[in-house]
């Protein structure tokens, strides 16, 4: 629906996936000094910013069917305070047992995009999914570009200050999603609640989308984890010097996915724009090693920017018109799982690779890429419901 009516629930939603990425965002910069100040090693570091994701592996299919039984809202809600609890837990944390205590609670309690996603198919018409899940993916380059700013600049008044920032913009949106957001009309909680596994397992159209949503998370993760430390060790670059080149990727993707996504999936359909988005970004990629200054860095950077912003919201538009209102939160649950496996296990391998040679993740992300492609190629072929 496109109603005003229905646009403020909507945009709350928005608010609610991006303040969940500004904290999963916010704590990657400031991490390793909590660690640090507790005497943590470096693989009790890892193991603490792999808990969250882990979390939110096994927690996004539960929160997504227990929207189906109980409702959207109250779901919501719950997970909106949960996620505040926790990062002023983290913040105000002066042992590692109870950083790990936060961390994991607040990968249980961050799980709930697929509510959020499911909520917005709930009140949106077919032909204006694709420009509210362009909107979710701007959500997502707004919350993952203004997490690591945040806590990188705030940690100067103290470790824990961006945590604490981050708990009170929850809190703010849980006010705010407490008075605005009413149970869909369309939703009925009485209907079949199906597992994940199950909604996902009705057709293999499903199942490709979460294999490519999978492999799409994983090489995106390589970019995100290591290009800081690449730039550093490339270019001597300092935290100051690579925000505004975030910036940009940031800029790029939130006016396509913000505007213009609409126009392009009217005119070339959402399955030749994840088919371009998966192949720009295979080439932009395996390019990014390549150039010998940042000038000529940042054409395959902006041509990835492109390739994410037509491709991530074209999967999360289909996934959601392939499902029903009764199964929409089992089956959102189950693709954002998905995602959240390749977040946990992604930056590790990232690092590995970085440590053998600073362009293996960038290639590696490349690679998965092109592996995607014969997936993408099925959902093209595929002549499914929805096919454009």
């Amino acid at each position: 629906m496109s109603t005003q009516t229905d646009r403020n629930p909507v945009f709350i939603l928005l608010a609610v996936i991006v303040v969940d990425l500004i904290g999963f965002g916010v704590a990657i910069p400031v991490l390793p000094y909590l660690a640090k100040d507790q005497q943590a090693s470096g693989a009790v570091l890892g193991l603490l910013l792999a808990s969250y994701a882990a979390m939110q592996y096994f927690f996004a299919p539960i929160w997504g069917r227990l929207s189906d039984r109980i409702g959207r809202r109250p779901v919501i809600l719950i997970t909106i305070a949960g996620t505040s609890a926790c990062l002023l837990m983290l913040g105000l944390s002066n042992s590692i047992e109870l950083m790990f205590v936060a961390r994991i609670l607040g990968g249980v309690f961050g799980a709930n995009i697929s509510v959020a996603t499911a909520y917005i198919g709930d009140v949106t018409e077919a032909e204006e999914r694709t420009r509210y899940m362009g909107l979710v993916g701007a959500s997502f380059g707004i919350g993952f570009t203004l997490g690591p700013l945040i806590g990188g600049g705030l940690s100067v008044f103290g470790h824990g200050v961006p945590m604490i920032f981050a708990a009170g913009l929850a809190a703010t949106n849980f006010v705010f999603a407490s008075v605005i957001l009413q149970e869909p009309e369309r939703h009925n909680t009485e209907a079949e609640s199906l597992t994940p596994r199950e909604a996902l397992d009705r057709g293999k159209f499903l199942r490709r989308l979460a294999w490519i949503n999978f492999i799409f998370t994983f090489a995106v993760t390589q970019l995100e984890s290591m290009f800081i430390y690449y730039m550093i060790a490339r270019f001597s670059y300092s935290m100051l010097e690579v925000t505004p080149i975030m910036f940009l990727m940031a800029f790029v993707m939130v006016g396509i996915q913000g505007g213009g996504i609409k126009r392009l999936a009217q005119r070339f359909g959402e399955r030749q724009l994840l088919l371009g988005g998966v192949t720009l970004m295979a080439a932009a990629f395996f390019a990014v090693p390549a150039p010998a200054s940042v000038g000529l860095l940042l054409v395959p950077l902006v041509v990835s920017a492109v390739g994410r912003a037509i491709s991530q919201p074209s999967m999360l538009s289909m996934v959601s018109l392939e499902a029903t209102p009764e199964t929409r939160g089992a089956v959102m649950g189950g693709f954002q799982s998905a995602a959240s496996a390749a977040r946990a296990i992604g930056p590790l391998i990232a690092g590995v690779l970085f440590d053998w040679q600073m362009g293996l993740p960038f290639w590696f992300a490349g690679l998965l890429m092109l592996i995607a492609i014969p997936l993408v190629l099925g959902v093209v072929q595929d002549n499914g419901r929805h096919a454009t």
